[in-house]
């Protein structure tokens, strides 16, 4: 007699009842062991699934049966057909499993970006899961929060040392000691569960592998030798640089861990509605060349992953937290940060250029069980290669906007010299994506950099209004509103902002017309406003 027999017991799918209810097709592996019989009398994992009822079986065997961590003693068998298929697996002494077959390196990403449910599979358990998002929704690290007792996140305190430097405060004890405090109730429902030193060492586990694809055998090689823990700071980014304004806004500057490349993200406060607004890059520089914007000139350097998009909300979100536990402790409340309401894709790069990680990454953002921000909050800005940009990126469960800044297709070159299609083909584009999506997320903005003596004549506003009209004659339900944006200076030989006077005649022309126009407010305008100067001229500072 073989050491071990594989019996299976097949339950075929029986036909619908009047009920509406059917039994779904029963697979019972039983294990026959030399010394041990097991059966549905002992208490495991299997005899409970057998106790719930029977068209929930299936599923749930399956789901125990890829979860069910295997030991050396125990052979998975009732994953594959014959014991020639089944992989070498050995344990190192984490009790972590190694298999000898390659991996993919380039699909391997950190926990940031992983599905809930690819989460979930990796910590064996869906609470564990929305544990991690819990904190990183917070922008807690988890690999840091629960690596000790206390529940410390002790990248706070880099956090708030920056914010300190960036505003020229004067740190007290009392500051430093609130600045690492967490309150739990941010935490939600789930503060008290936990994670649980098994599931802290999967997440460690799942950290280790995105370190070493990602980052290389020399950064990981120091890690291991320097780092006991791995970290989003240590494996993904840190903050580089933080700048202040005296309006609140507050722009960061992140250093890229696989190759120390910096990008901004900038969070604008709206005291009086209560959130804030986070700006976000998709790209290190950018190829589009606009001839108007810092980033342009920095040329394009490479593609964010979703990791990299992703960590700027969690270091957003923390920034946010941290300050306002400073300021409370101050005694400060009405200049706290308030959390991340609103995310728009309008920093660093060109979104239609790295849809591949965008997408992704809004779903991330749009998901209630992890950043839960709402679809129509989340609003992704193109210059629209191609009319098929709006196509891809409207895969995205996210607002689009376009960034026209001319009608005229010669002074859209201009402005814009990498343009290849004329503005009807690109509009053509736009209808088509608008007409696939949902009612509410056909509102749609069109924007204009608006430039003293450029693009800000009588007769731009009016091609203006009348092509933003003719979308929505297109495009039932939608909606289209025109976002005037004042040209912020980036040292352009002979463009200038407009006056107000007249950035207020260009929206009455375009408002009488029937479309909703506004001014976009500047916000923190005092030094490297505009998007890509702060990482410039930090870089020919260190030069």
């Amino acid at each position: 007699q073989p050491t071990n027999q594989h019996i299976s017991i097949f339950a075929n799918q029986s036909t619908m009842t009047k009920s509406g209810l059917s039994l779904l097709g029963l697979t019972i592996s039983v294990l026959v062991h030399q010394s041990t019989f097991v059966a549905f009398g002992f208490q495991s994992p299997w005899h409970r699934v057998c106790r719930r009822p029977l068209c929930r079986r299936a599923e749930q065997i399956e789901s125990l049966r890829v979860r069910r961590r295997p030991t050396t003693e125990t052979a998975i068998w009732s994953s594959y057909q014959d014991a020639s298929t089944v992989p070498n697996i050995k344990f190192d002494n984490d009790d972590e499993p190694t298999q000898q077959v390659q991996i993919d390196e380039k699909t391997i990403r950190a926990p940031l970006s992983l599905t809930l449910q690819e989460l979930s599979d990796q910590l064996e358990g869906s609470g564990r899961a929305a544990v991690v998002w819990d904190c990183l929704r917070a922008g807690i690290d988890p690999n840091l929060y629960y690596s000790c007792e206390d529940k410390k996140d002790v990248s706070d305190d880099a956090i708030g040392d920056a914010w300190l430097a960036a505003t020229s405060s004067t740190p007290t004890s009392s500051v430093h000691t609130s600045s690492g405090c967490i309150d739990e109730t941010i935490l939600g429902r789930r503060q008290g569960q936990g994670l649980g030193a098994g599931a802290w060492k999967k997440l460690q586990h799942a950290m280790r592998k995105y370190d070493k694809s990602n980052n290389g055998s020399m950064q990981l090689g120091s890690n291991d030798e320097a780092e006991s823990i791995y970290t989003i700071e240590n494996s993904i980014a840190s903050l580089s640089h933080m700048q202040v304004s005296p309006d609140g806004t507050t722009k960061l500057l992140l250093k890229m861990k696989k190759d120390g490349l910096e990008v901004e993200s900038v969070i604008i406060p709206w005291m009086d509605k209560g959130f804030s607004t986070l700006c976000v890059s998709s790209q290190v520089g950018c190829k589009q060349g606009c001839t108007f914007c810092a980033t342009g000139r920095m040329g394009k350097l490479r593609s964010l992953t979703t990791d990299e998009i992703i960590v700027q909300v969690y270091y957003a979100s923390k920034v946010c937290r941290v300050v306002s536990n400073i300021l409370n402790a101050q005694n400060d409340s009405s200049n706290v940060l308030p959390k991340i309401d609103n995310i728009v894709f309008m920093g660093m790069g060109e979104p239609a250029d790295n849809a591949d990680a965008v997408v992704p990454a809004v779903k991330t953002m749009v998901d209630r069980r992890m950043f839960g921000l709402a679809q129509s909050k989340v609003t992704i800005s193109t210059v629209a290669p191609d009319p098929s940009a709006f196509v891809t990126l409207g895969q995205a469960p996210a607002a689009l906007a376009w960034s026209v800044h001319a009608v005229d297709d010669s002074l859209r070159r201009r402005l814009v010299p990498t343009t290849k299609h004329s503005m009807e083909e690109l509009k053509n584009g736009l209808i088509q994506a608008l007409s696939s999506r949902s009612n509410k997320l056909r509102r749609t903005m069109l924007e204009i950099a608006l430039i003293n003596g450029v693009n800000d004549s009588d007769e731009d506003a009016e091609r203006l209004a009348s092509f933003s009209q003719s979308i929505m004659d297109e495009v039932a339900g939608s909606k289209v509103v025109v976002n005037l944006i004042p040209y912020n200076s980036i040292d352009h030989p002979t463009y200038r902002t407009p006056s107000m006077e007249r950035l207020m005649g260009f929206q009455k022309i375009v408002t009488d017309c029937g479309v909703l126009c506004y001014v976009r407010t500047t916000r923190g305008d005092d030094e490297s406003a505009a998007c890509g100067q702060l990482a410039t001229k930090k870089k020919r500072v260190d030069a």
